[in-house]
């Protein structure tokens, strides 16, 4: 699955749909361009909940000008905030809005996106669903209805011990080697 290019969105659910015409309408995607951005998270893979929101990585090589692309394209959107947030490795501006009913959140790093957590997690999760199939998907969700986050919720369906997010990781392997695309540092 090529996540990429969000043109897949066209041929999902519903949910998948109203994604794809939103953030293409807005052109979302294309004003992040210089920031290398991949929507990421429930959606693409088809675990999301009522309340799921659409969540999009970029990279930066300066966070000075990524908070400043990001409020001058989305800062009049509804209920816009944007913040600095400690992260594992380092250190993240995320911004929330509402678009057309969708929450979008963007989170950017000075890391590659295709090395980025989220982005690792939605390869092996994705991987993990294909391999488990719609039982193990309808579990997935029933655990975020529930109240647990995605990677809990794909660990305690795994019966994996330890941190979900770490232990997650290691099913990498399962993916078929990495691209030159995932291995692209930030071109900003």
């Amino acid at each position: 699955m090529n996540f990429d290019n969000i043109e897949y969105l066209q041929h999902g659910n519903d949910r998948q749909r109203q994604a794809y015409s939103i953030l293409t309408n807005n052109q979302v995607l294309s004003k992040l361009k210089q920031f290398d951005p991949v929507l990421v998270g429930t959606i693409p893979i088809n675990i999301d909940i009522e309340n799921s929101d659409l969540d999009i990585i970029c990279c930066f090589a300066d966070k000075q000008e990524f908070q400043k692309s990001v409020t001058d394209n989305f800062g009049n959107e509804r209920s816009f905030t944007i913040r600095e947030q400690p992260s594992l490795d380092t250190l993240a501006i995320v911004a929330n809005f509402f678009l057309d009913g969708f929450e979008i959140e963007i989170f950017g790093q000075s890391i590659p996106t295709r090395q980025q957590f989220a982005y690792r997690h939605l390869i092996v999760e994705h991987n993990l669903l294909n391999k488990h199939g719609e039982k193990f998907r309808q579990q997935i969700i029933e655990l975020k209805r529930q109240g647990r986050k995605t990677e809990p919720a794909f660990a305690l369906a795994l019966g994996l011990t330890g941190d979900p997010y770490t232990e997650l990781l290691k099913f990498e392997r399962m993916t078929k080697g990495r691209t030159a695309m995932e291995n692209k540092y930030c071109e900003t």
